[in-house]
Parts: structure tokens; sequence; C-alpha cells
């Protein structure tokens, strides 16, 4: 099986999104631009949270994210699942230590080309690296969530080189 693309290449601008998020069971108003004046940030696509790779994964990134904040990015998780449901695993899997957003229209995630092609009802796993400058810097896309982490980490850090 040939591997999945994303339509997002390197250098290319990322489209701008506000959506309805929660991090530590608090729901908030997510702003790309606004997280993108402070720094770096990571977009990490899931499938459906609850389940036990998307659960893995966002725990994954809650251990690593003073790593993250240290290089100066943020991450924001965000599947098509509901603000409600999103909540509960912005504690339970994400251990309240970044946000979630519910894309329940997928339209972020379609401008992210990041729906599943096999199931269309769902968020690819698919994570990005957006520089300050609101560009792409680095993607990685695969089902198996144990290497998103140590990739968006090594991106993010080579931002910071010169």
């Amino acid at each position: 099986m040939a591997p999945a693309y994303a339509a997002l290449d390197i250098g290319e601008a990322a489209p701008r999104f506000t959506a309805n998020a929660a991090v530590a069971g608090k729901t908030f108003r997510y702003s790309l631009a606004d997280a993108l004046a402070k720094g770096p940030v990571v977009v990490y696509f899931f499938p459906a949270a609850d389940s036990a790779d998307c659960s893995i994964e966002a725990h994954a990134f809650a251990e690593a994210i003073d790593q993250f904040t240290a290089l100066g990015a943020t991450v924001i998780g965000v599947s098509a699942d509901d603000i409600g449901t999103l909540t509960k695993f912005s504690v339970r899997a994400c251990n309240g230590k970044f946000p979630v957003a519910s894309d329940e229209s997928k339209s972020v995630i379609r401008s992210f080309d990041a729906l599943m092609q096999t199931r269309p009802d769902f968020a690819n796993r698919l994570s990005y690296v957006i520089a300050s400058d609101g560009r792409i810097a680095y993607f990685y896309q695969n089902l198996n969530p144990d290497r998103h982490v140590e990739r968006m980490l090594g991106a993010v850090r080579a931002l910071q080189k010169p």
C-alpha cells in the first residue's frame, strides 16, 4: 500500500481557524492566529477521542508538553468529536496539559487535508508543525501513534536552529 501524503506541503500557508476547544475540562474558543502570535504550533489530527490509539497519542503529547513549551511551541489536537466528548478527553487522556478542538463539520480537517479517505467521518492521524510565520514547517502522517510526538519535537527543535 502506497503512503498517503498531505496536500499541505512544507512552506505552504496553514489555514487559519477558530474552533470550540477544551483544556482541563474547560471549554473556550481556540484561535490558531492567536496561538501563532506566541510561537510555533503543533496541530495534530486524530480519529476519535477515547479510542485506544488516540488516548495513547494524547497521553504522549501530555507527557512531552514541557519539552514543547521549553521550545516556545504549543500543541492543539483536533478531531471530529463533539465538544462534550473532548471536554472529558481533555482531562482523561490529555491530563489537562493542552487543548483539543472540536471540528464536527470537518471544515478544519478538510482544510488541512486530514480527512481519512477510507473512513470519511474521521480525521486521519496527521500532525503538522506550523512555524510562527504561519507556514507549514513539517508534517507526518501515520495511523500508528507512536512516533508523532518524537517527530513533532524534532521538527520544532529544527525551527530553533539558524
